[in-house]
């Protein structure tokens, strides 16, 4: 990933992400020093990328350790490791370009996926769509979280939670994560909203601590909401927000 000089104050993410080579994170600290507001975008992403990735991880469930135990007599060993060929070095510049994803998936698959390859061998096809369905969704996250002009914004819920949303403007997206809501109760879902000149729309449902992408046109919206809904959501929110977040720009 090679940058001009003169982007030196769109690298907060790919900072915070580890995705920079060695000269360019020896500039980028060098141009921290003397940049505030760079300083205080690096620290904000890796804020959200370890609440993005503390948000993504789940429990093993709870026959996997019993069945794993009694599957491992019947799982073949790997056979070791073999270094790779001379000609390998010659991806380096491909893996690095990949470096900014797959810093943030690495980080989320490792709280998420571990132990999967003996799982696996038990239940394959419901856990490689699993799979499938956590990458697209970890593809989605990081690709805004990477984007030269992400931007961030923090706020608090009226019931308490911290929230944060990642913009976009170029990709059109955005990224939304809560910790600490509460449970929204039986028969109830949290749903996001995106406010287009005083219309909300609907851009998704939170069931409760996550992430989740917004739906919706963000680029024309102004701000994005939260309210209390039944089960499955409504057209119009029917309830007070209990967010109102201005989108960073």
């Amino acid at each position: 990933m090679k940058h001009h000089a003169t982007d030196a104050h769109t690298l907060a993410a790919a900072y915070a992400l580890g995705a920079l080579d060695d000269d360019e994170r020896g500039a980028f600290e060098d141009h921290l020093r003397a940049c505030e507001a760079c300083r205080l975008e690096a620290a904000e992403f890796q804020a959200t990328a370890a609440r993005l990735a503390a948000a993504a991880a789940q429990p093993p469930p709870a026959a996997a350790k019993a069945q794993v135990m009694a599957a491992i007599d019947g799982v073949r060993q790997l056979p070791p490791r073999i270094p790779a060929p001379a000609a390998a070095p010659a991806f380096d510049g491909l893996l690095r370009r990949r470096a900014v994803p797959l810093a943030l998936a690495a980080g989320v698959a490792a709280a998420t996926l571990g132990g999967v390859a003996v799982w696996q061998t038990l239940h394959g096809q419901d856990l490689e769509q699993q799979a499938r369905q956590a990458e697209q969704r970890l593809d989605a996250v990081s690709s805004v979280l990477a984007a030269p002009d992400a931007r961030t914004v923090h706020a608090k819920t009226a019931n308490g939670a911290l929230t944060t949303v990642v913009a976009s403007e170029r990709q059109n997206a955005a990224v939304f994560t809560a910790t600490g809501l509460p449970a929204p109760g039986a028969g109830k879902t949290y749903q996001l909203w995106l406010d287009h000149d005083g219309t909300m729309r609907p851009a998704g449902l939170i069931h409760g601590d996550g992430i989740v992408i917004l739906t919706g046109d963000p680029a024309d919206a102004g701000a994005v909401g939260l309210t209390l809904e039944p089960a499955g959501g409504s057209p119009q929110p029917t309830n007070a927000p209990l967010l109102l977040m201005t989108l960073p720009t």
